[in-house]
């Protein structure tokens, strides 16, 4: 089978489409072929060597796909082979085949297009745990979200879900395109971050109280603020390191408002933890998608060979929603 090989690390020119040998199913899985698969910014960070697949996994790029089931594990049941589904994957995706868990496969939602579902998979289980998980952002109806990068992948998700679970939504983004888009998705507040705080508009919005949730992808640089423009018992949820890695903490600030900060991935958790996070997406989020109230949102689809060109664009974040590469 032919798949994207990072032939050293570097940047978008290393990546390489080579004959690879095929992926054969463990019992519990089954091998999928691969219509589209979606870029994550976990994608860039491997091609660079700092972002190692966990091990067991494939050392292949692409955590999520979108395809039809080609083989089924002797201990498979309830998938058969033309199935069409998308897939959580901890490794493999930018591939014609990948070997997929059984727990971490999903249907495509009636009404999407095959390769759009690849758009799916990441960003729904991601922002399900994160935003309204009970170990995390635990977003109640009736309270307020804060989405930074509110016109990426994972920020299209979070608009379109938590305003449809009624959530008053606040967003920041680098353009006023991105920001018309996420309105568009339902967000009621879009901050321009090149050009304003969003410490003082989150508190002038709200009356000085904050919002309820933060759900950050920049980490360090934002630490300090995102507590500032946390109401009192609020939640900080950091899944990115885009502005490093290494911030200071001030604890009277988090004792003051008995907020918490919440940190974690999806990628190296068990298998076992993927597969309860799948199917809870699944049950909240696909009727939502089937009824036309939350849709996938796709910037770019790019064959498989343009993988480098796939991840220029990731790298210069021009893009609104998912890129994928299409097989």
């Amino acid at each position: 089978m032919r798949a994207v090989v990072i032939t050293e690390p570097g940047g978008p020119e290393v990546l390489q489409v080579q004959d690879v040998p095929d992926p054969t199913p463990k019992p519990d899985e089954v091998i999928v072929q691969v219509a589209a698969a979606g870029l994550n910014r976990a994608d860039l960070l491997q091609r660079q060597g700092f972002y190692p697949p966990p091990p067991g996994a494939s050392e292949y790029l692409g955590m999520e796909v979108s395809g039809t089931v080609a083989e089924v594990g002797d201990e498979v049941a309830g998938w058969n082979v033309g199935d069409r589904v998308c897939a959580l994957l901890a490794g493999g995706g930018y591939a014609e085949r990948v070997a997929v868990p059984v727990g971490q496969l999903m249907a495509v939602p009636s009404g999407v297009d095959l390769v759009a579902a690849a758009a799916l998979p990441e960003v729904t289980c991601t922002v399900w745990s994160m935003v309204f998980g009970a170990a995390a952002g635990r977003l109640q109806p009736g309270e307020s979200l804060l989405v930074h990068g509110g016109s990426s992948g994972i920020g299209t998700m979070a608009v379109q879900l938590a305003t449809g679970r009624g959530s008053r939504v606040f967003v920041t983004a680098g353009s006023q395109a991105k920001l018309d888009v996420c309105r568009d998705l339902g967000a009621d507040v879009g901050i321009n971050y090149r050009n304003e705080d969003f410490v003082e508009r989150v508190k002038a919005e709200t009356d000085g109280a904050g919002v309820d949730v933060i759900l950050d992808n920049m980490g360090a640089s934002y630490l300090a603020r995102n507590i500032e423009a946390l109401a009192t018992d609020g939640r900080l949820v950091v899944l990115g390191m885009q502005g490093g890695a290494k911030g200071e903490l001030n604890l009277g600030a988090l004792l003051t408002k008995r907020a918490t900060v919440h940190a974690a991935g999806l990628r190296a958790r068990p298998a076992q933890q993927k597969a309860a996070i799948v199917a809870e997406a699944q049950n909240a989020i696909w009727p939502m998608i089937e009824a036309g109230t939350v849709r996938p949102v796709v910037d770019s689809v790019l064959p498989l060979e343009d993988a480098g060109r796939a991840h220029q664009l990731m790298d210069d974040s021009g893009h609104i929603g998912k890129i994928l590469l299409q097989l």
